[in-house]
């Protein structure tokens, strides 16, 4: 049986993408979430858990969830394999979620969402809007 469930943090806002076949909306994000290696508060670590949704989930996700927020996810793990242009092979595992929710309480999804709002009125914020050659390449494996 292949089920995940998770409680974290995102690293930053959720990346929504449409397949270049059905224009099927795909969002990808990176979720944060702390893991005790013993039980110990100087134990803990936390593990940065790549996360792809499909179709009304990433839609949603896009819409309602910001960078910072707690959020739950339910899903399965998904390993799969790419050549690049030398043909070396690369594996990349991720969690699929077909299912999301929010963790937090309203006040601090609304204050998330106004931090963001005052982040976003930065004009500077737009350079680092470029797509890196690594994300292209996975925009490309993704369509």
């Amino acid at each position: 049986m292949n089920n995940v469930s998770l409680v974290g943090r995102l690293t930053k806002d959720v990346e929504l993408r449409y397949t270049a076949k059905n224009s099927k909306a795909v969002g990808a994000f990176i979720l944060a979430v702390g893991r005790e290696i013993k039980k110990t508060a100087q134990n803990k670590t936390t593990d940065f858990i790549p996360i792809v949704t499909w179709g009304k989930t990433a839609e949603f996700a896009s819409k309602y969830f910001a960078k910072g927020n707690r959020i739950a996810l339910q899903g399965s793990i998904h390993t799969r394999m790419w050549e690049d242009e030398q043909k070396n092979k690369h594996y990349v595992t991720e969690v699929i979620a077909n299912r999301v929710f929010f963790a937090d309480s309203k006040q601090k999804v609304q204050d998330a969402d106004n931090a963001n709002e005052a982040l976003n009125e930065n004009p500077a914020d737009e350079l680092f809007n470029e797509m890196t050659d690594e994300e292209k390449a996975d925009e490309e494996q993704i369509t």
